[in-house]
């Protein structure tokens, strides 16, 4: 490419701001770079933006460190995070394809995320999963339960916890009576099809309200 020829590597975004700022003059870098060079700025640029989720952050470090030979350090020093975080990005991709999407569209949060990585067992990693989406349970209760299956040990309450992966026709049921009730419903059973609907409410109000449902 000519000395009077340029190619853009990164700021794109900046350079349409500027445009429809109307300014005429843009401050900008000039330097040589090779492809790999070219390629390792273009993809750092991506991960700075503000609305990437999780994984798209996490894939972006995995091509930084395949395409660019980078390891975790430098990496981290180019985008200006510490090691374990970087590390910690690139544990959500051993999480089965399921859970990623979820973190992907934001129905669980990193922390969540993290949480179920350290469970090994891919199937207690999904029910646990399925009991954050369906009990809507914070990251530090998702974590509690997580350290206790990891550890296969018995909860607080003497009791194992319960993370194998729901019935869907449960899961079904559950989301239809809560779609029903407008509240947050329970539904629990055992192998022989026995169990119980658990169905709270807030107040007489409230109760009221889903004894007419009931129509009682």
């Amino acid at each position: 490419m000519s000395r009077d020829h340029y190619q853009l590597i990164s700021g794109e975004r900046r350079i349409q701001a500027s445009k429809i700022a109307g300014n005429k003059d843009i401050p900008s870098f000039i330097r040589t770079a090779n492809d790999q060079q070219m390629l390792e700025m273009a993809l750092i640029e991506n991960i700075q933006r503000e609305n990437l989720n999780a994984i798209e952050i996490s894939l972006s470090f995995k091509r930084l460190i395949a395409e660019c030979n980078l390891n975790m350090e430098e990496l981290g020093s180019r985008v200006g995070k510490k090691r374990a975080t970087v590390n910690n990005y690139l544990r959500l991709l051993r999480l089965p394809p399921d859970i990623q999407a979820a973190v992907r569209d934001r129905r669980i949060s990193m922390g969540h995320a993290r949480a179920l990585i350290a469970i090994e067992n891919i199937d207690q990693q999904i029910g646990l999963f399925k009991r954050i989406i369906g009990d809507e349970l914070s990251v530090r209760k998702a974590e509690e339960l997580a350290a206790v299956i990891a550890s296969g040990k018995p909860a607080p309450n003497g009791r194992k916890v319960d993370a194998r992966v729901e019935d869907p026709h449960y899961t079904d049921l559950k989301k239809r009576l809560q779609s029903h009730f407008g509240t947050k419903v329970s539904v629990k059973y055992n192998q022989k099809g026995k169990g119980e609907i658990n169905i709270p409410f807030l107040n007489e109000e409230d109760l009221n309200r889903i004894l007419e449902i009931l129509e009682l």
